[in-house]
This record gives structure tokens, C-alpha cells and sequence, in this order.
């Protein structure tokens, strides 16, 4: 098998000038909104230090906003870059959960 088929399929954080682009949708400032930006903040910083951009978008401000990405619940988490899109639906405070999610890290077997 040649060297360009080894590479991992997960390991789409490979290239070190790859800027994340991630969408947190949220409703007010509630509880888990807030927890859901604090948890994404700490978990960026660890793992993509200088490549991500956050943005944040309040559905009671803008609602037509979640027809784009889909949103069916709150707080939801939309990577757009790098492809594909993934969703993660929650407070991002399950660590682990959250990486593999973002394919960041593999899913244990």
C-alpha cells in the first residue's frame, strides 16, 4: 500500500495552517450556552492554538439563522472548516466526546 493511503482518515487536524471555522448556536445567555462557549474556548486553545475562528450565533436574535446549518437543538456546535461539516449537539463539556465528534482525536474501539 503506498504512503499516501496510510494516512489516518480522522487526522484532518494534520495540516498546521489549517484555520477551523466553528459555529456555536445558541439561545440567550443561558447556563449552557455559556458553558458550551467556555468549554469550546478551553478545548480550541488546547487543541488548535492560532487555527480556529468562533462564531457565535444567538437564535433569538437571528432564528432564520438555523435553517442554514439545520439546528434542531441548543446549544449546537457546526464545524464548517475543515470538511466535512460535523455537528455536535450539547454543552461540550464531555471532553472526549467533543474530540472525536471534531475529529480531533479517533474514537476508542
Amino acid at each position: 500500500m503506498s504512503a499516501a493511503f496510510e494516512q489516518n482518515p480522522l487526522d484532518v487536524s494534520s495540516d498546521p495552517e489549517a484555520v477551523w471555522e466553528l459555529r456555536l448556536y445558541v439561545a440567550g445567555q443561558t447556563p449552557k450556552s455559556i458553558a458550551a462557549f467556555s468549554n469550546l474556548k478551553l478545548l480550541c486553545e488546547e487543541h488548535l492554538a492560532g487555527r480556529y475562528r468562533i462564531e457565535v450565533i444567538d437564535l433569538l436574535v437571528n432564528p432564520k439563522l438555523a435553517r442554514d446549518d439545520q439546528i434542531l437543538a441548543i446549544p449546537t456546535l457546526v464545524r464548517k472548516l475543515p470538511d466535512p461539516i460535523r455537528r455536535i449537539i450539547g454543552d461540550l463539556s464531555d471532553t472526549e466526546r467533543t474530540l472525536v465528534g471534531l475529529q480531533l482525536r479517533p474514537r476508542r474501539t
